[in-house]
């Protein structure tokens, strides 16, 4: 949609240059009084900064500098251009995003009201004359009538509700015309729509592949990796055999073939596409439970099948890359999801608060082999079952599914976030939910749908190392078992180099509520503790108080990556009823002074972010224990694990567990563990220790694995000094 779509192709369309202006409007039929330059893809926002000069809205406290712009009209003007067009060639405006709602003038006459962000439009422009002025006319931001100032505003519109105010997200509501807008020469008789589907045989063997097309007179051709047609409309009906397969690249090539259609008139279109199968089955034993009678299905399926074969699914929830949907595109993009790939991450779940993604991010995500997990953008609010809400919800999710159900990447449609909960209070009857089940099975019917996260099995929280009741993660996950772990979170504070790019030198130390370390979400962000995200309460229980930044962010991040390290593996020992670890979060809009998220806005890995890369690599030993913090004198034990996500089995080795404390280095045991199955992990021996008393606070545990050093993992956790 925006940021540089690498697909579909479509080379014989020719863009010509808009130059826009905007204008803030006192109200609808308001005459605009000063002009300013516009850039689209952009946000009404970010030009109005521009013009006024205002400081950048990620330093400081300065994003409140931009309070309230939601709630005028702005209008976007620009002029139909001299475009030179050849015989049976037409121009069109094309707008592929407005956010939220508009109206289209053309020569001071109304012409198109439309409404959300994801369906796009295109006006007939052949018989107008050159210089006719085209306006945008964008309506104020949907607020819910009597509500407050949060994400319930949204509850009544198809807007994603984030900009409204989230833990993470400071709220501000962007406002414009925020994808490609502009005027297209293509000829009249061009490729409209197309649709490319595919049905594979249950054994996977063949595939039947078939491609609808607005177009007279067309013809496609389904080319291989080197260029070779394999399918065509000579073919079609005849079945591919022997199908190459889109795979996650931890399991396989993420394979694509090149779709390519023509049409009579020669326009052309191109993109690539990949044929895989992804179902959500039950987990292994499931049909078991629950136990007596009458005997039916406890939890619903989330274990992830990808062509015939069951997967872990280790990932993240991916949030909005930015606080303006313009600004993510192609470039900012491809670092992120290459970190996420480097990560051993196989699924993202795009969570439905934010905006869908523009191309680039499936385009992406299709190269990479990283499955998507999209929701719609609904959010943690109860959606009406009004009929003009169901009607734009309607067109917007049958706009999201065309576009995305061509990408192999595509694995999991999903209704949106926490509906099932007591503050949205919807359920599986709720119309919303229903409309969204139907489209998806009209349109995409080989893409599972869950309806919301979570749902009955899954788990969402904590999001603190340690909870309200002195829980810790170690103790909260291993006691859960729960068949998917679909949000979950720990906290840490950001480097100190990154706090010093966005907090004033003054408010850097301490942190203080009321501060630039509020406004960047490390007190009062979220309800439910007032100390998030720094959890300053947390970190004085382990560690007393901080002499300086460095200490308070060093102890942070210890606790973020010892955290992040023992839920991931432990919900990898909790295989085959548990069947996926997502943390929350993965990225995050904006700087965050303290947060869940284990990749800094724009795209900088934390400390945690490697924490999490060795905990989901395909093979590790691990160990389990009971706690972080530790007494001289206690006795330390460890259960020794193999986890393994491999199809191939491995081969035999050894474990040696070596504790190091105050310098000196003790063996505990040497685990010479048999051959593993495939997919399947393997539970060893426990080790122990009584723990000496150390000088430096802190002890590790390591796993040393022989022949293959690249499973060892190690665990540093915290070891009080002999007074305390």
């Amino acid at each position: 949609m925006t940021g540089g779509a690498s697909s579909p192709l479509r080379p014989s369309w020719r863009h010509v240059g808009a130059d826009w202006k905007l204008a803030r409007l006192d109200g609808r039929r308001s005459t605009p009084v000063e002009w300013m330059p516009a850039t689209v893809p952009g946000a009404v926002q970010l030009d109005w900064a521009r013009a006024r000069g205002i400081p950048d809205p990620a330093f400081g406290q300065n994003v409140r500098l931009l309070e309230n712009l939601e709630d005028d009209h702005w209008l976007y003007r620009t002029r139909v251009p001299d475009a030179r067009r050849g015989p049976g060639e037409q121009l069109v405006f094309s707008c592929e995003g407005v956010d939220y709602a508009c109206e289209v003038r053309l020569a001071g006459r109304p012409v198109l009201s439309h409404e959300g962000l994801f369906t796009p439009f295109e006006i007939d422009l052949s018989d107008c004359a050159p210089g006719a002025e085209l306006e945008v006319l964008i309506l104020p931001a949907p607020k819910l009538a009597g509500a407050p100032p949060d994400r319930t505003q949204a509850s009544h519109a198809c807007k994603p509700a984030v900009s409204y105010g989230w833990d993470w997200h400071p709220r501000l509501i962007p406002l414009g015309l925020w994808a490609a807008a502009g005027f297209i020469v293509r000829p009249a008789a061009h490729v409209g729509r197309v649709d490319f589907a595919y049905a594979l045989s249950e054994d996977l063997s063949s595939a039947v592949v078939s491609v609808a097309v607005e177009a007279a007179g067309h013809r496609w051709r389904l080319l291989d990796a080197e260029g070779a047609p394999v399918a065509g409309s000579a073919s079609a009906g005849e079945p591919l055999r022997n199908p190459r397969l889109w795979w996650t690249h931890d399991h396989g090539e993420p394979y694509r073939y090149t779709l390519e259609v023509t049409g009579a008139g020669g326009d052309t279109y191109r993109r690539p596409v990949g044929l895989r199968r992804v179902r959500l089955v039950m987990h292994e034993g499931a049909w078991k439970q629950p136990a007596g009678f009458p005997v039916t299905r406890s939890n619903p399926p989330v274990t992830v099948e990808l062509n015939g074969r069951v997967i872990f699914a280790k990932g993240s929830n991916w949030v909005n890359a930015d606080i303006f949907p313009a600004a993510i595109t192609a470039e900012t993009l491809r670092p992120l999801l290459r970190l996420a790939r480097d990560a051993n991450f196989n699924l993202l779940r795009c969570w439905g608060g934010a905006v869908v993604n523009p191309e680039a991010f499936f385009d992406q995500c299709d190269e990479l082999g990283l499955l998507v997990w999209q929701e719609f953008p609904l959010a943690c609010n109860r959606y009406p079952d009004t009929p003009e809400y169901l009607r734009v919800l309607d067109q917007e999710s049958r706009s999201i599914i065309r576009r995305l159900r061509q990408h192999p990447c595509l694995g999991i449609w999903g209704g949106g976030n926490e509906l099932f909960n007591a503050w949205s209070g919807m359920t599986d009857q709720s119309l919303p939910v229903r409309l969204l089940d139907r489209n998806c099975y009209d349109l995409d019917p080989g893409t599972p749908f869950l309806p919301t996260a979570p749902i009955g099995g899954m788990g969402h929280g904590d999001y603190r190392f340690r909870d309200e009741k002195g829980r810790e993660v170690f103790e909260i996950y291993r006691s859960a078992g729960n068949t998917a772990y679909s949000e979950f979170g720990c906290p840490g504070p950001s480097p100190v180099a990154y706090l010093e790019t966005f907090i004033p030198a003054a408010e850097l130390w301490p942190p203080r509520p009321g501060t630039s370390w509020q406004t960047h979400h490390a007190f009062g962000a979220w309800e439910a503790d007032p100390s998030t995200w720094l959890c300053n309460g947390t970190l004085e229980h382990y560690f007393g108080a901080a002499r300086d930044l460095e200490t308070l962010v060093e102890r942070g991040t210890w606790l973020q990556c010892a955290g992040y390290q023992g839920i991931f593996e432990e919900a990898r020992r909790q295989k085959p009823v548990c069947a996926m670890a997502l943390n929350w979060c993965y990225n995050e809009p904006w700087p965050s002074a303290a947060g869940n998220c284990i990749i800094n806005w724009p795209a900088r890995p934390k400390p945690a972010y490697h924490a999490v890369r060795l905990a989901c690599r395909p093979v590790l030993a691990s160990a389990r224990f009971a706690k972080f913090q530790w007494r001289p004198g206690e006795a330390f034990s460890a259960e020794i694990w193999i986890l393994n996500d491999c199809l191939d089995p491995l081969p035999a080795g050894e474990v040696e567990v070596t504790l190091l404390a105050g310098g000196a280095r003790t063996r505990l045991l040497l685990w010479a563990f048999p051959p593993v199955a495939g997919g399947r992990n393997l539970a060893g021996p426990s080790a122990h220790a009584v723990l000496p008393s150390v000088a430096e606070g802190s002890f590790e545990l390591v796993l040393g694995v022989s022949p293959r050093t690249d499973w060892s993992s190690s665990y540093r956790l915290s070891l009080l000094p002999g007074g305390r």
